[in-house]
């Protein structure tokens, strides 16, 4: 968090409207982190087994690591917003949408390939 003694020359309050804005996308950011977390814990306790040991743990992992990276980069990006906004600058790019679509999509295709080449053990 800024220095409230070091604050940029220009700085200002920004209508609270922008700031109630980007709160809501921040939460919306940590709901979304929330939910691939609740799944990982999901696929662990619930999902049958794969054919291959630890594969549901490996995708776990996967998407809590996933979830994690969007917690942390929802918070800079919630704070580098607000900081954009104070100053009157363009707000920053992100590549967290497109990483977050990335991450999913390589669980998922995880998921695919499991499924069609072992299937599911229901017995396990």
């Amino acid at each position: 968090m800024a220095d409230p003694q070091h604050k940029h020359p220009e700085e200002h309050e920004p209508d609270y409207r922008f700031t109630l804005a980007n709160e809501r996308t921040f939460l919306a950011w940590i709901r979304t982190a929330l939910a691939l977390l609740a799944a990982a814990v999901v696929i662990v306790q619930l999902v049958p087994d794969f054919g291959i040991p630890a594969a549901r743990q490996f995708i776990a992992a996967l998407l809590a690591l996933i979830s994690i990276a969007l917690i942390a980069g929802s918070a800079i990006r919630w704070e580098a917003n607000q900081k954009a906004m104070r100053i009157d600058a363009p707000l920053p790019t992100t590549l967290m949408p497109w990483l977050l679509a990335l991450g999913v999509i390589a669980v998922g295709l995880a998921v695919v390939v499991l499924t069609l080449r072992y299937g599911v053990n229901v017995g396990a």
